[in-house]
């Protein structure tokens, strides 16, 4: 089994005919992934063209809306490759349609919009999930892709990973690539994101074929120490973490809107303290964490 993606998942693109859509596209489609068409309003009725994981030419339909690509294609997931400024909108409108899951890669994204986009979506009843913004994407390696996460460092097997850093999710994947993966998140780094360190904890506490998970962290915000108290409550399986950021400077953003220190608020230090808490062995490095989690498994 995997979470929220898998085998089955029709996936459509919204943005398919720009550059990083046409080439993420090709990428899903070379990593098994079933891309059933695409979303550009303005080139509606013209068609796409690629290939598949066999090498053999795919023409996929452009849509001039997402409700109109899933009654046509039966789409259930959609990867967001818009502009900023637009990606709200594009967001509102995969909600209306009902998709089950759409990945918002977009990074930059004005943290108002996302709000409104996750206030939108709990008003609409939860029927869609969100991942990201400003995220890699989703992967249940062997089966599906849905992003921009590399799909040839890693193999299937009964690890899942969570993680806030996109970088930091292909370095865990590749680090443990001999245990394999059921499926890899990265949730994205912004102050406000559709799922969760918990959301995906809960999720691979429930898949049978998750045997151990890998949660991974950076400074910021207070999203860990959640985590942490979810995992001590909730959470009977092995969980190692790691926590980016132990030498960034307070009160200077790294990397993105959500990576920045106040005070003693969100340091990589209380979050490893918060995880050790609840019985997480938080490794100082990225490979130490792998390590960690192969003699847990031992």
């Amino acid at each position: 089994m995997s979470i929220f993606l898998n085998q089955d998942s029709k996936i459509i693109v919204q943005g398919i005919t720009g550059s990083e859509g046409a080439k993420h596209t090709a990428r899903m489609l070379a990593a098994g992934s079933n891309v059933v068409g695409g979303v550009n309003a303005r080139k509606a009725g013209t068609t796409v063209s690629h290939q598949d994981k066999d090498g053999k030419d795919v023409e996929l339909d452009v849509f001039g809306s997402v409700s109109e690509a899933m009654e046509k294609t039966g789409a259930n997931v959609s990867v967001a490759f818009v502009p900023p400024a637009f990606t709200k909108d594009a967001a509102i409108e995969a909600i209306d349609a009902g998709i089950g899951l759409l990945v918002i890669i977009t990074e930059g994204v004005p943290v108002q919009d996302s709000a409104e986009v996750w206030a939108y979506a709990t008003d609409k009843g939860n029927r869609t999930r969100i991942i990201g913004p400003n995220c890699p994407g989703i992967i249940s390696p062997e089966q599906s892709l849905a992003g921009i996460i590399p799909a040839n460092i890693t193999n299937r097997g009964k690890l899942g990973l969570v993680s806030k850093s996109g970088t930091l999710t292909y370095q865990m994947m590749y680090e443990l690539r001999d245990l394999g993966f059921t499926t890899a998140i990265g949730i994205g780094g912004d102050p406000v994101i559709g799922t969760t360190h918990i959301d995906a904890l809960a999720a691979f506490q429930e898949d049978p074929e998750t045997e151990a998970i890998v949660m991974i962290g950076e400074i910021g915000g207070d999203a860990e120490e959640r985590a942490a108290e979810y995992i001590k409550d909730n959470v009977t399986k092995p969980v190692v973490g790691y926590v980016a950021g132990f030498t960034a400077p307070e009160g200077k953003t790294m990397g993105h809107a959500g990576a920045i220190v106040s005070g003693s608020s969100g340091t990589a230090e209380a979050k490893k303290e918060a995880l050790e808490a609840a019985g997480v062995k938080v490794g100082k490095t990225p490979s130490e964490t792998a390590q960690l989690m192969r003699d847990m498994l031992k």
